[in-house]
Order: structure tokens, then C-alpha cells, then sequence
């Protein structure tokens, strides 16, 4: 099997965890705004954005247990960028000017590059 195909599964699991880490940070922000008016106790969002963020850990370690390489799965990583754009975008009802949504482009490219480029090291 080649070096590409055994770091096709541990780029998945990087981009699986950067959408889990993304929603994660919007139940933060749902849950840090409720701070103050809900118990810290009864912060659902907040429990349940500490949730995902643990999953995120595991999903890491399995991608590094199947043999990812640091260098190639974790900057897959920096799709959370992406991802929590998205979520704010159409579950928070927030706006991006263009200058984001290049920054955003230049990330995907950067991305792209990293996990293109591995098997060429």
C-alpha cells in the first residue's frame, strides 16, 4: 500500500474531527452566552461542546494510531477554520465580509497543498 493511500483514512478522521471541533466551539459560544443566566451546572451547550471536544481528541488519536503523520493530518486540521465559519454563517445568522471569505480560500489551497504534497517528501 502506498504512503498516499496510508494517510487517506487519518485525513478523513482529521477532517471528520474538524467539523466536531467546530461545532464544539459554537456551543461554546451558546453556552458562554448563557453564562450568568443558567447555572453553570444546567450549560447544556457548554457539557455538550466539551463532549465533542473530546471526541475530537479521540478521532486524533485513531488517525495517529492508523499511522497518520503529524505533518500531513494535523494542519487538516485548520479546516476548522472553515467549518466554523460555515456554522456561523447559516446556524448563527452572522455575516463575512470578502476579505474573509479569502482568508478562507487561501486556507482550503493551504490545506489542499499539505495533503497533496506529503508523498513527495
Amino acid at each position: 500500500m502506498s504512503e498516499s493511500a496510508n494517510q487517506f483514512w487519518p485525513i478523513i478522521l482529521n477532517l471528520v474531527a474538524a467539523v466536531v471541533g467546530a461545532a464544539g466551539q459554537a456551543l461554546y459560544q451558546v453556552g458562554g452566552l448563557q453564562l450568568g443566566s443558567v447555572p453553570l451546572w444546567k450549560n447544556v451547550p457548554l457539557f455538550l461542546g466539551m463532549i465533542l471536544f473530546c471526541a475530537v481528541m479521540v478521532l486524533f488519536v485513531v488517525a495517529f494510531k492508523m499511522g497518520g503523520k503529524l505533518s500531513v493530518v494535523y494542519p487538516i486540521y485548520a479546516t476548522t477554520f472553515v467549518w466554523g465559519t460555515l456554522i456561523a454563517v447559516y446556524f448563527r445568522g452572522e455575516s463575512i465580509s470578502a476579505m474573509q471569505i479569502a482568508g478562507l480560500v487561501v486556507i482550503i489551497a493551504g490545506v489542499s497543498l499539505v495533503a497533496m504534497g506529503h508523498s513527495q517528501a
